[in-house]
């Protein structure tokens, strides 16, 4: 019988919640949360081992977390590789994505996730791995584990792949030169989809493109020197304590924080939690996330009007279109009942 090793999180793995974030990676042997029923459905292969991490250290420390499960892979026989599934999760199907695919360059075994439409993960890892399309939350686990179990099954079969709309993952832009069993020609299937838009049916393309998400441009602020200006940010600059619990990266939280009193940010006040990048710089300046310095001056010098009295933060790597857009909808009200004319948004 050929094995198979599972990957989850801190939350799955019955570590804990989100206080146990930060646990560093573990391997297991036998079966942990998900592997139970990963293990019941697939056919062609034994869950041998659950590697279990918290979303946080490997988002942190990206590095050091997919060297520690390499070396637990290195003495480990298997054929195919699970993680998941990581639902809506964005830190959790980021650290799916990594490891699948450090796991696939290291071992050339095959290697198989799955994540909600919505997850950054699938944008991130489409390319590199079979992502199923999965659901947004827990409740949809079994479902989800089932059809990674079906396709990894395939898979060990040697059988025919049928493509990402037959078997359930996202396309991965990989287009093979096939002959059609109905043998229709592509003149004949362009004409038939031609009369069935003209005719308002319903019908698939055959090279289906993304829809973008286009955002109308604002009209020009008229006079600067009369305007309400704030400053947004997904940097991550918050005070030392991090008082809102704004995580890292795939972040859910934001936070509102007071700068009317204050001509700039100073280090050791305030710093970013930001796992995106290097913090240095912006611990030693947090200014140069937040330019609250110069748009003092800017005040001082009536070059703007006003600066709003607060500076809104949240971490910008691995978030959700979803919920970016329902924390900017949160955050929006406060700069309507100050009248803001503007708002700068900063990032990295």
């Amino acid at each position: 019988m050929k094995k198979a090793i599972l990957y989850v999180n801190q939350f799955f793995g019955q570590v804990g919640g989100e206080d146990k974030a930060d646990f560093s990676p573990e391997i297991r042997e036998g079966l942990v949360g998900p592997a139970m029923q990963l293990d019941r459905v697939l056919k062609e292969a034994k869950v041998s081992h659950t590697i279990i991490c918290g979303d946080n250290f490997i988002g942190s420390n990206t590095e050091e977390a997919i060297e520690k499960i390499l070396n637990f892979l290195e003495d480990k026989e298997f054929h195919i590789f699970f993680a998941g599934p990581a639902f809506q999760a964005g830190r959790y199907g980021f650290a799916c994505g990594e490891v699948c695919k450090a796991v696939k360059e290291k071992f050339n075994v095959p290697v198989i996730t799955s994540m909600h439409e919505e997850n950054p993960g699938v944008e991130m890892f489409k390319q590199d791995m079979y992502v199923f399309k999965g659901g947004h939350s827990a409740a949809k686990m079994r479902k989800d584990i089932e059809n990674m179990a079906r396709f990894g099954d395939k898979l060990l079969r040697e059988e025919e792949n049928k493509g990402a709309a037959e078997e359930g993952y996202y396309g991965r832009g990989v287009r093979h030169q096939v002959l059609r069993e109905d043998k229709i020609s592509s003149a004949d299937r362009v004409i038939d989809m031609l009369l069935k838009k003209i005719n308002g049916e319903e019908y698939i393309s055959e090279l289906p493109i993304p829809k973008a998400d286009r955002v109308p441009i604002a009209s020009p602020i008229k006079d600067l020197s009369l305007a309400n200006i704030a400053v947004v940010t997904t940097g991550g600059i918050v005070p030392v304590d991090n008082p809102d619990r704004i995580q890292s990266a795939s972040a859910t939280r934001w936070g509102k924080y007071d700068i009317s009193k204050i001509d700039n940010l100073e280090q050791g006040i305030y710093k970013t939690i930001h796992a995106g990048f290097d913090p240095s710089a912006a611990d030693k300046d947090p200014d140069v996330i937040v330019p609250i310095d110069v748009l003092k001056v800017f005040e001082k010098d009536k070059k703007i009007g006003k600066l709003h009295n607060y500076f809104y933060s949240t971490v910008g790597t691995g978030t959700t279109q979803g919920e970016a857009a329902r924390m900017a909808k949160e955050i929006i009200p406060y700069l309507l009942e100050d009248k803001v004319d503007g708002v700068i948004l900063t990032s990295t």
